[in-house]
């Protein structure tokens, strides 16, 4: 037999080896990630989103094309398909597209990224057949430099005549947007346009400088109030954030040599600002800030120090935690539930919330206070069970790293704020992460906190009582249906976007296309509020209906997860039954297309005597079901109220 070769030990590791550089060792583990298909590395992401440097960012992001978000994060988001998003710019803007791809994996974000040709903004906005149409983006972002807005030949000493010219291309460009999500449903992002050092520098006079800032500035207002007013459009304040960005905007010899308008670090920037404006598109927009009390809400510890000995009001380090409290009820009025979670005395925590003058945030601010010995992590678990969320809804905020560390292992969905250091940056430790971004904001959101203190409150009813159909009667529960009005549109577009259990078709129409499909005589948006004995859940569902002379066609009916085992869903589909019957409609058609998260809704139209269609599964894998809305029998189990907004009936 053969002696086995010997190998060559491994080297000795001494405190003397060298430690690799923090982004050599970045990329390093990204290669290993990228090279080994089997291979995971969990806290990858949270690399990436703590990592600065944008040259080493865009190397990341161009070595992660291809590598899916379960492979390096804890707890990748769920969803049916990669996020479609083009990137549409007036300059050169190639590095953007892997800082960004960085930027939403750091998210947990699977996504599909498509770059239109270089400087075609408007044209492939506004051609039907362009490359971007064909791509049919789920966000479309806009990327502009001065040079669209401003003309190559403009003459410093004729600013009046320039005010308009530039204030024409901005409004151009915001209607090209603007009817680009209105055909498609997309959500279009523009930004505000900072301008170069070089264009301020042209104007000689103080008086002509002024004039100048003003039409620039005027012409980017045209570009956030179109952020306002269209529907679909949507406007970054890129010149506002920028304000925090070392260096220029513009480093001129990239931008003479090729076109590449922004340096790295601006790049980067707006990498961030657009990866959440991402976010919000596809509806990860988490819901509930979980604060912890000593060192968080208020300096000191309650339990050594006593209510009157904590630190709050006006004088450091006080109004530091004064300030958080300010942020936190922000977010609280904006739909954000507020929760505490604090290993503290129960007593003690409610005379300090209730009575300390300088409490900014009161009991009523929260929809629970969690204060005792409890594991953190498991108090949260509860919690989400009893307001019907998941862990990915949370965020949650704590000076202790014993603490971060336990509620990260034991909810990785669960997002982690570290308020360590100096209290003075907490706030915006809290709020720089975008954690909480939206599209847009309801008059739901403002009642966010109330209904989810009910819905606790459900939750303890039910346990109450020997069978589900017991508790459900003494809800009490009442189901209103009517047409979607100008109050509730922008309610059923968030729902559509945010529901996945119960949405029918995984599909999102859009604020354009929602609106549109409401005014038109043969469409049909439906809202529907549900409310019981403890209050009203606000509108929880929405229904999209095509009313044709042959047949109806429900191309989407959604409902919040938080109304689902009640029957209404059921409701929902007799009274949309019921509106076509009394139209004349000969049919019903319920469209289906399984999305791997929406199977609580698979049984809905089977359930209620629809029939599958012989023609099998569409190209998306949508099944179609018919019924005659005659041959239906009632659908609504007999706890529901149903009422119509436009003439109340009971079932």
């Amino acid at each position: 037999m053969t002696a086995a070769a010997p190998t060559d030990p491994a080297p000795p590791t001494s405190p003397t080896s060298p430690i690799p550089p923090p982004g050599e060792e970045l990329l390093r583990r990204i290669t290993a990630l990228r090279d080994g298909p089997g291979h995971t590395d969990r806290d990858l992401a949270a690399a990436l989103g703590a990592a600065e440097d944008p040259l080493l960012l865009a190397e990341a992001g161009r070595l992660l094309e291809g590598v899916t978000a379960d492979r390096l994060s804890p707890a990748p988001v769920r969803r049916p398909r990669p996020l479609r998003i083009a990137v549409a710019a007036t300059f050169t803007a190639d590095d953007v597209v892997p800082l960004l791809r960085a930027a939403l994996l750091a998210a947990g974000l699977d996504t599909e990224i498509h770059t239109c040709p270089y400087d075609r903004l408007v044209l492939e906005l506004t051609d039907p057949h362009s490359e971007l149409a064909a791509f049919r983006p789920d966000a479309a972002l806009c990327l502009l430099d001065a040079a669209a807005l401003l003309p190559r030949d403009w003459d410093p000493s004729r600013l009046d005549d320039l005010a308009g010219t530039v204030r024409g291309r901005a409004e151009t460009l915001a209607g090209a947007a603007a009817g680009f999500a209105a055909r498609t449903g997309a959500a279009v992002l523009l930004h505000t346009v900072p301008l170069p050092r070089p264009d301020r520098a042209a104007v000689i006079s103080h008086r002509g400088a002024a004039a100048l800032g003003r039409l620039w500035r005027e012409a980017n207002i045209a570009l956030l109030a179109a952020g306002e007013t269209r529907d679909g459009l949507h406007t970054l304040d890129l010149e506002a954030a920028l304000a925090d960005v070392p260096g220029p905007v513009r480093d001129e010899r990239r931008y003479r040599f090729g076109r590449m308008s922004w340096t790295p670090h601006t790049e980067l920037a707006y990498a961030r600002e657009a990866a959440a404006f991402c976010r919000a598109v596809a509806g990860l927009g988490r819901k509930v800030l979980v604060l912890d009390l000593d060192n968080t809400l208020w300096g000191g510890v309650l339990g050594d120090d006593g209510p009157a000995g904590i630190e709050l009001g006006t004088l450091y380090p006080g109004d530091c935690y004064t300030d958080l409290q300010h942020r936190a009820l922000a977010l609280r009025r904006q739909g954000v539930l507020l929760a505490v979670c604090s290993k503290n005395e129960q007593s003690l925590v409610d005379e300090v919330l209730a009575g300390h003058p300088d409490m900014v945030l009161r009991p009523e601010d929260f929809v629970a206070v969690l204060a005792d010995w409890e594991r953190k992590d498991l108090r949260i678990a509860a919690l989400a069970e009893e307001l019907g969320l998941t862990p990915e809804a949370f965020v949650f905020a704590d000076d202790s790293a014993f603490e971060c560390g336990m509620v990260r292992e034991g909810l990785p969905a669960a997002a982690v704020v570290h308020l360590d250091g100096d209290p003075a940056g907490h706030s915006l430790k809290l709020l720089a992460p975008a954690h909480f971004t939206q599209l847009g904001a309801t008059a739901t959101d403002a009642e966010r906190t109330a209904l989810y203190r009910d819905r606790r409150a459900r939750t303890r009813l039910r346990t109450e009582h020997a069978s589900a159909e017991d508790y459900l009667r003494d809800l009490g529960i009442r189901v209103t249906i009517g047409e979607a009005d100008a109050f509730s549109l922008p309610r059923l577009v968030q729902l559509e976007l945010r529901t996945n259990q119960f949405n029918l078709t995984g599909r999102v129409h859009g604020d354009a296309a929602t609106r549109r499909l409401a005014e038109s005589p043969e469409h049909l948006v439906l809202a529907v509020d549900v409310a019981d004995r403890f209050g009203s859940e606000g509108i929880v569902g929405g229904v999209w209906l095509d009313r044709g002379t042959d047949r109806w066609v429900i191309r989407n009916l959604v409902l919040s997860c938080r109304v689902l085992s009640r029957g209404v869903e059921q409701a929902v589909l007799q009274y949309a039954a019921e509106r076509a019957r009394a139209a004349g409609a000969p049919l019903l058609e319920g469209l289906h297309t399984p999305t791997g998260r929406n199977r609580p809704a698979a049984g809905l139209y089977p359930s209620a005597g629809f029939d599958l269609t012989d023609d099998g599964p569409g190209p998306d894998g949508s099944l179609r079901y018919l019924a005659r809305p005659e041959a239906l029998a009632a659908l609504a189990p007999d706890w529901i109220t149903l009422d119509s907004k436009e003439a109340p009936h009971h079932v």
